[in-house]
């Protein structure tokens, strides 16, 4: 499998884990009684989270691997 190939599909799975894990913050927020608007705040705050934390985790990675 080429290498780029490799990077997109982990790319892909990242992305849709943190949506999946966004979903389900904002519909915890919005179980837990939050305005629409404060669920989406939420959701997008996790999906930041979530993303960040992959990056930080490749580049640590690399470090390491290197």
């Amino acid at each position: 499998m080429p290498h780029l190939t490799v990077v997109l599909f982990a790319i892909s799975l990242v992305a849709l884990v943190a949506l999946l894990v966004a979903a389900g913050a904002g519909k915890l927020a919005r179980l837990d009684g939050a305005t629409y608007p404060t669920a989406l705040l939420r959701a997008a705050a996790t999906f930041a989270a979530v993303l960040t934390l992959a990056a930080a985790l490749t580049a640590a990675l690399t470090q390491v691997l290197s």
